[in-house]
């Protein structure tokens, strides 16, 4: 019975030990700050009074690369804004997948540009560190603009840097669907709903439910500031056809389901985890790279992304972003080498590598499409499945096919259990015999 239970036990906890310090090292390499501490200045934007500005949050930890550019695209796409990207520090700062950005402006130079006035709107991202100290300089600013009347819009999980700010006490919110039981255990004053894609409080507090969410949350502020038809030309504009005016509707809410395991193989043990260069175009638009970046570098954990550009510079996208690569195409080693945006692939922009350059937006339609089926066809439909149920983004319409499930990860996870209970039952064997040595030494004396 003790050989049985011990080789039961190692059955167990050596495949999960093995894919706990593997899933660790990859969710940690999501979020992985710039090994260098480059010095890239972003252009200097002209300010129009007479516009009303919107400000994009950045963390210096890291940030949720479609909470940000998902509504920073939507309100470029206006014209309507002066509209700017704010970190406490004027250094490149990573998004998800290890892309790096050139925040406009500091908050104080935010500040002195609006002579201490606030943004009429500011969209408020999840961050990396929310709740540590290094997520202070953040809180503090929202504090000091809510109080000035801004119109504050959070994306995802960006909802808990309102709350940590003690933004969201006494108001109805939403965020990501696996974050809501805790957040209504760590944020008891804040009425957490789940289902609908966003939430208006009053007329200063908007939140929405998790990532693409972002994009019918944003659309409505534009909708309620600029109204329809502007809204609607945004949404033309990003090829979202899902948009509907007006306040939420009802929705089911998304629910964790078994399948959904399929990101513990992913995380844990995919240990060989390709590495996926994504090439930056000049003018590339920003969901285009968004769309990459978030699955392949934060949904799809069985790989891994690298920004490159064909020098190694910095690239400027569709609506002005300085973005920083970490390498150079042919420099850095690769399994494959990914083109974002439709005017790349229209044109075949050359890219000389080792690997051939694919072009990911070949055909029309919203960014994420071609790069949800093409992570089905390359990986498997089940990763791609839960990369669009993380973001909340319905995938009826797209043809989803390839590998039905990680079989290689699951026979690695069987294998590690195998020897595990090997182990066990050689270990329990020994343990076995020993205490039946003291129970006969007990015995005879």
């Amino acid at each position: 019975m003790i050989r049985a239970l011990v080789a039961l036990l190692a059955a167990l906890l050596l495949p999960v030990a093995v894919g706990a310090a593997h899933a660790v090292a990859t969710l940690d390499s999501v979020f992985a700050p710039r090994p260098d501490h480059l010095t890239v200045a972003a252009p200097i934007r002209i300010h129009d009074p007479n516009r009303p500005t919107a400000v994009v949050v950045l963390g210096s930890r890291g940030t949720v690369i479609s909470d940000a550019l998902a509504p920073y695209e939507i309100l470029a796409a206006t014209g309507a804004f002066n509209l700017y990207t704010v970190a406490a520090e004027a250094t490149p700062v990573p998004l998800t997948g290890g892309l790096d950005v050139v925040p406009d402006l500091t908050f104080d130079q935010l500040d002195a540009r609006l002579g201490g006035a606030g943004p009429q709107l500011v969209v408020v991202p999840a961050l990396a560190d929310t709740g540590s100290p290094s997520a202070a300089p953040v809180t503090s600013w929202l504090r000091r603009t809510a109080a000035r009347g801004s119109l504050l819009l959070s994306v995802c999980n960006g909802a808990e840097v309102l709350a940590s700010a003690g933004l969201l006490d006494g108001r109805r919110a939403t965020a990501h669907w696996r974050a809501l039981d805790d957040y209504t255990t760590v944020y008891p004053a804040t009425t957490w709903l789940r289902g609908p894609r966003f939430v208006e409080d009053g007329t200063d507090r908007v939140t929405t439910a998790g990532i693409l969410s972002g994009i019918d949350g944003t659309l409505r502020v534009v909708e309620r500031m600029l109204g329809t038809a502007t809204a609607a030309r945004a949404a033309d504009a990003i090829h979202w056809s899902r948009w509907i005016p007006g306040p939420a509707g009802p929705r089911t809410p998304t629910q964790p389901a078994p399948a959904d395991g399929v990101a513990l193989l992913d995380a844990g043990f995919a240990w060989d985890a390709p590495t996926y260069g994504v090439a930056l175009t000049p003018s590339v638009g920003e969901l285009e790279l968004s769309s990459v970046f978030e699955t392949y570098g934060g949904q799809a954990l069985a790989t891994r992304t690298v920004a490159l550009s064909s020098d190694g510079r910095p690239v400027t996208s569709r609506h002005g972003l300085v973005f920083v690569p970490r390498g150079a195409v042919g420099a850095v080693a690769v399994d494959r080498l990914l083109v974002p945006g439709a005017d790349a692939a229209a044109r075949r922009i050359p890219m000389r590598g080792v690997v051939a350059a694919e072009y990911l937006h070949s055909r029309p339609g919203f960014a994420f499409d071609g790069v949800l089926v093409d992570a089905a066809r390359h990986l498997d439909v089940a990763t791609a499945q839960l990369a669009a149920k993380s973001m909340e983004y319905p995938t009826d319409g797209l043809e989803l096919t390839g590998q039905a499930w990680p079989w290689t990860l699951v026979l690695r996870l069987v294998a590690l259990a195998g020897v595990g209970g090997v182990l066990g039952w050689i270990g329990g064997g020994a343990l076995g015999r020993k205490l039946a040595a003291r129970r006969r030494v007990r015995a005879a004396a």
